[in-house]
């Protein structure tokens, strides 16, 4: 008899330790969703890298060309258009360029003004929509005062829509979430400008 309890007892401590190791893995298990969201939440895709690769030097020509305004439009909401481009797009600039450093992807060297064929090559960068050729850049250089003004409206209008496209791309197809956000007031805040633009170029 003492035999038996014995042995019923050392089954029911087994058993015991069973459940508690049990209880450990269930645990650890109930932690893997959070890592792997976690993960998800900073995964990224191709079009996010092409969206920033191309993104950079679009804005980097819309700042090239807003700083021309001072000194050279003749229109004081035209100024005021060029200083808020300047303000909105060169944060962006920096954000974009921390975020291919991060994804070790490299930033493009481009510089503002260059015409297509200088792009060959660069991923996202072939065909941006928008862009302005050395051409247009050198005649925007030239000009002042209203000149000055309608020319640098219709191009930026141009310059705009091409940027829209881009982070509607983006929008669609992109998986970083900040990029897709970032997309997303691209193309809030320019369709809105483009507006404004279209309205300025009416009254001229």
């Amino acid at each position: 008899m003492r035999t038996t309890r014995f042995a019923a007892l050392t089954v029911s401590a087994v058993f015991a330790l069973a459940a508690c190791g049990g209880g450990d893995d269930s645990g650890s298990a109930a932690s893997s969703p959070s890592v792997s969201a976690e993960t998800s939440a900073d995964a990224h895709n191709a079009q996010d890298v092409s969206f920033a690769r191309g993104m950079i030097p679009h804005h980097q020509q819309a700042i090239e060309m807003a700083e021309l305004a001072d000194g050279r439009a003749a229109s004081t909401q035209v100024k005021d258009l060029a200083a808020r481009v300047e303000k909105a797009q060169g944060p962006e600039i920096t954000t974009m360029t921390g975020w291919l450093k991060a994804w070790d992807e490299k930033v493009p060297e481009s510089m503002p003004g260059m015409d297509h064929s200088g792009m060959d090559g660069m991923d996202g960068m072939d065909g941006m929509d928008g862009m302005m050729d050395s051409a247009d850049m050198g005649k925007l250089k030239k000009a002042s005062g209203k000149d000055f003004d309608s020319m640098f409206l219709t191009m930026m209008v141009e310059h705009h829509e091409g940027a829209v496209e881009m982070a509607t791309t983006e929008k669609a197809k992109g998986e970083y979430k900040a990029a897709t956000a970032m997309a997303g007031d691209i193309v809030t805040a320019q369709n809105a400008e483009i507006s404004e633009m279209k309205k300025l170029l009416g009254e001229n």
